[in-house]
């Protein structure tokens, strides 16, 4: 029943765990695919153990720009509220106010959520393996863990390795895709 597939990458690093969403699947999604994308990678991030807090990010905060890509945002922002209403989301907004909650309750004192968004969502990939790889890239600790490219509407456990690949990342991908299969046996059996 998923209409499209699509790509969520993370980085886990001192700061915390940062997943992005569509690295290298969907030019440019439609508000609809996004939504879709958006919950397929909340699903992910539960089985990892992380309760999902999405930020759907835009050069506009909240309405101050009517731009094709800040409207799609919007738009998708309104599909979520209506099929999950209960989803720890927000948007359309600035990045900075996505990771400071501080800043977003000061332009945004109704935020559905607390603390830092952990699943930012783009509006495009070129956005997304942009900042994807500038915060792999300025990781302090250089001991940053990539997850992914995590695919995502897939029937069955695929994934992609990139050319930067290390060996602990296809560690990383190769047990994710065991982990999977393994879940997708427990759901069938129940």
């Amino acid at each position: 029943g998923i209409q499209s597939t699509s790509a969520m990458t993370g980085v886990i690093n001192n700061q915390g765990a940062y997943f992005f969403l569509d690295t290298h699947v969907q030019d440019d999604p439609t508000a609809e695919q996004i939504a879709e994308a958006t919950l397929q990678a909340t699903y992910r991030l539960k089985l990892f153990g992380i309760e999902p807090k999405v930020a759907l990010l835009s050069h506009s905060s909240f309405g101050s720009s009517d731009s094709a890509s800040a409207v799609k945002m919007r738009e998708a922002y309104q599909i979520l509220s209506a099929i999950a209403p209960d989803l720890q989301v927000e948007g359309e907004m600035h990045a900075d106010a996505a990771l400071s909650e501080h800043l977003r309750l000061s332009i945004f004192p109704g935020s559905r959520y607390k603390g830092s968004a952990n699943l930012l969502i783009m509006p495009n990939l070129d956005a997304a393996n942009i900042a994807f790889n500038l915060i792999k890239a300025s990781s302090s600790d250089h001991q940053a863990a990539t997850v992914g490219p995590v695919l995502l509407g897939a029937d069955k456990p695929i994934h992609v390795l990139t050319p930067t690949a290390t060996a602990r990342r296809i560690v990383n991908m190769t047990a994710l895709t065991v982990a999977e299969i393994q879940q997708m046996q427990k759901e069938k059996h129940l």
